[in-house]
């Protein structure tokens, strides 16, 4: 039985793939840096259909001990890892770069680029020596060069991430390592992550010209979720990416935005 990794899994789109990929029978690895949250949740999980097991690991991916601990954790309990998914993240404060403090940049950093960069490190390094695995980053607001005042150190960190997955990728092939490296896109989800920065420290007046937007682009994570793990299931391609709000979507989504009301903040 194959195992995922699934770092911040507590909740939101990695707690959806999470159930996605425990339907579809796999072991399943939740990761959180709150353990009362991770105990919820696979409290929840371990009474959905499915074959796999279900296994908890409390950690900081912007720690590197921490990431180590998560992955012999996981080793530990299913003997190997057969995808590892860098979902973790935190927005940042809805404010310009400069009024950013020096604490809340280096969160931002640490978690959404520095966690996805070391823990693809740490994966690969280990895949390499079991012989097979596949590495997925998840891409974000900024990914496509994407601005807007208030998620544009957010956005940068994501554009990086892009960008890192791919040249990963490259290095993979090249090495004839036999691991797959990947991207998974998600669009706009409608999450605690859209209205709460650094986690949960600090609320986010979204600004109604974003809400109208939302509205139109935005999904909830369970939808786009089955769609994501459909395609890393099926995935056999290095440098992939499964995306969700495609272009075409997206302008579809505008053109009928009159027709098709919603409001995720009623």
């Amino acid at each position: 039985m194959k195992t995922v990794v699934i770092t911040g899994s507590g909740r939101g789109l990695g707690f959806e793939m999470a159930k996605v990929f425990h339907r579809n029978n796999y072991n399943v690895v939740l990761n959180d840096i709150n353990e009362q949250r991770l105990l919820d949740a696979q409290k929840e999980l371990a009474a959905m259909p499915g074959e796999g097991k279900v296994h908890i690991c409390v950690a900081n991916i912007a720690s590197n001990e921490d990431l180590g601990k998560l992955w012999d954790s996981a080793v530990e309990a299913f003997g190997t890892v057969d995808i590892w998914i860098n979902n973790a993240g935190v927005n940042q404060p809805m404010r310009a770069i400069w009024e950013l403090t020096e604490g809340e940049i280096n969160a931002v950093l640490d978690i959404d680029l520095r966690g996805a960069i070391m823990g693809s490190r740490l994966a690969m390094q280990k895949m390499i020596e079991q012989g097979h695995g596949a590495i997925y980053n998840v891409e974000g607001y900024g990914s496509n060069d994407a601005k807007m005042l208030g998620l544009n150190l957010y956005g940068t960190s994501k554009r990086a991430v892009t960008h890192f997955t791919q040249a990963l990728a490259l290095e993979s092939a090249e090495r004839n390592t036999n691991v797959l490296v990947g991207l998974i896109s998600p669009g706009i989800m409608i999450t605690d992550f859209t209205v709460k920065a650094l986690g949960d420290k600090e609320a986010i007046d979204l600004p109604e010209k974003t809400k109208k937007v939302y509205n139109i682009l935005g999904d909830y994570p369970d939808v786009v979720a089955e769609f994501l793990v459909a395609g890393m299931l099926k995935n056999t391609k290095n440098n992939a990416k499964i995306e969700w709000l495609t272009n075409g979507k997206a302008a579809w989504r505008f053109m009928t935005a009159g027709f098709n009301k919603r409001n995720f903040f009623e």
